[in-house]
């Protein structure tokens, strides 16, 4: 299938990008969505590969009840006020039949209602509480994989669901500085798995205090641009301060006999960073998967115009998998009769496997094979007896490849604005990524989202920008922030 050119970047052309690829499908719960084997195993290599990362520089991985008793979110008041509205209730234990119908057992009321976790924090400091005592104890550095519950308001396809996958990190600290720290050294992390592994170029920066997540003091994030040029927060990372260890009274005795707050951080990247990967290097004809998180990095397709062809297709893919299982090439055969390879070609396009490999009888005479590159759709034809070098080769070119693209892409939509009429017309058409100086008043940030629907998505960590005036108010600012519409 070719996705019109008419419906490319539109909400259908996503939805049934997502759909037709077979990564997943909207369930009939408001917001939820199941994902298939192909979305799933996407999934799963971003989790095996970002795991390994993660356990290097210290971490364990714990995982932590999916329910909170409503008094222990009590104690988190301006943590939980920023979920208030999202939070999912479990009110009653049991169900009751009766004339072959199931309802509520409204005897079964819980005297201390249970929210399914729209975060961790509440759970997990309430449990260290118990698992620190002293300066010994220190650093402690946790990691979760889980699901989170969030009712969306406006539920978007993998970008903003009710339910989704989650990695949480949470760690908990002897000082103020190592938190911080950690909380950048994250980041960091986060930027190159995202740059070097999705393929997605990013910027970081903080959040705005209004912006910033609930219960930190500071948050820190990665942005980036969609293809059509709104913005998307794809990870976060959050020094929470001593607010947790005061609220859940999580005390260590230092080397001097005296207890103090420990300084705690958490962080996390969801599966939107799989909506971010659809919505940034896909095209007109389907996905465009990196080759470091595919699935399926190669496919190979025979062209069998006779039965005879079969036994000698068949004798050199059987060489070529040999060199693919021992490279780990992940690859698929896909010799199937019912399917002819115009078919196939259509369904590994959408699927957007980095390098489809056609071999029929009549290359192998020539000693050649066509390869055709998703990245660039283009084809070319090899030596067999040079595929080993090449194959290897392609797939690094391809990684590379996409980022090149999308930091074009990144690179067209980022604009310098200083005239705010100018501003406004460009939020009221396009869209992207705008530079331009704030005051660092909520009142101008108000006003300028009010005016346009953008918000400041981050005040970026580099800029070369010098003290000039705010694209609302005129007032003094320090420096340019980003303003984008987001979703």
């Amino acid at each position: 299938m070719n996705f019109s050119c008419k419906k490319y970047l539109s909400s259908k052309w996503f939805n049934d990008l997502i759909c037709k690829s077979n990564l997943a499908e909207i369930s009939k719960i408001r917001g939820c969505l199941i994902f298939k084997p192909y979305g799933l195993e996407i999934w799963n290599q971003i989790k095996n590969k970002l795991n390994y990362l993660i356990k290097k520089t210290g971490h364990e991985n714990y995982y932590f009840p999916l329910l909170i008793p409503i008094t222990d979110l009590n104690k988190e008041y301006n943590h939980m006020k920023g979920f208030s509205k999202e939070c999912a209730i479990v009110t009653h234990r049991r169900l009751n039949i009766k004339n072959k119908k199931i309802f509520i057992d409204r005897n079964s009321k819980l005297k201390n209602e249970l929210i399914i976790r729209p975060t961790s924090e509440t759970i997990i400091w309430k449990t260290l509480n118990k698992w620190i005592n002293s300066y010994r104890d220190l650093p402690r550095l946790l990691n979760q994989w889980s699901n989170i519950i969030r009712w969306e308001m406006r539920p978007r396809f993998l970008l903003r669901n009710s339910e989704f996958l989650l990695q949480e990190g949470h760690t908990v600290h002897s000082s103020k500085q190592e938190a911080i720290s950690h909380s950048i050294k994250i980041l960091n992390l986060y930027k190159y798995f995202i740059e070097q592994i999705i393929s997605i170029p990013v910027i970081k920066g903080k959040k705005t205090p209004k912006e910033k997540f609930a219960g930190a003091n500071t948050t820190y994030c990665l942005e980036s641009v969609l293809l059509d040029g709104k913005a998307l927060q794809i990870a976060t990372s959050h020094f929470l301060g001593q607010n947790f260890s005061k609220s859940f009274d999580v005390k260590y005795l230092n080397k001097n006999g005296i207890y103090n707050y420990p300084w705690g951080t958490s962080w996390g990247i969801s599966t939107r960073i799989i909506g971010a990967l659809v919505f940034t290097h896909s095209d007109e004809y389907g996905l465009i998967i990196p080759p470091k998180i595919a699935p399926i990095q190669v496919v190979i397709i025979s062209i069998i115009k006779k039965i005879e062809d079969n036994k000698i297709i068949d004798k050199l893919v059987k060489k070529i998998i040999v060199f693919f299982k021992k490279k780990q090439i992940r690859f698929v055969y896909d010799n199937r009769k019912q399917y002819n390879p115009g078919w196939k070609f259509n369904e590994y396009d959408i699927k957007g496997v980095p390098l489809r490999i056609t071999i029929g009888k009549n290359e192998i005479q020539k000693g050649l094979i066509e390869i055709f590159r998703r990245d660039n759709r283009k084809k070319k034809h090899i030596k067999i007896i040079n595929i080993k070098n090449k194959i290897t080769y392609f797939l690094k070119n391809i990684q590379k490849n996409i980022f090149l693209k999308a930091l074009f892409l990144k690179k067209q939509y980022t604009k310098t604005i200083d005239d705010y009429k100018k501003f406004k017309q460009i939020f009221n058409s396009n869209g992207g990524l705008i530079y331009s100086h704030w005051d660092g008043s909520k009142e101008s940030e108000n006003q300028i989202k009010e005016d346009t629907s953008a918000s400041i998505i981050c005040i970026p960590s580099k800029t070369n920008s010098k003290f000039g005036h705010c694209i609302y108010s005129n007032k003094l600012s320090k420096q340019r922030v980003i303003f984008a519409k987001c979703y």
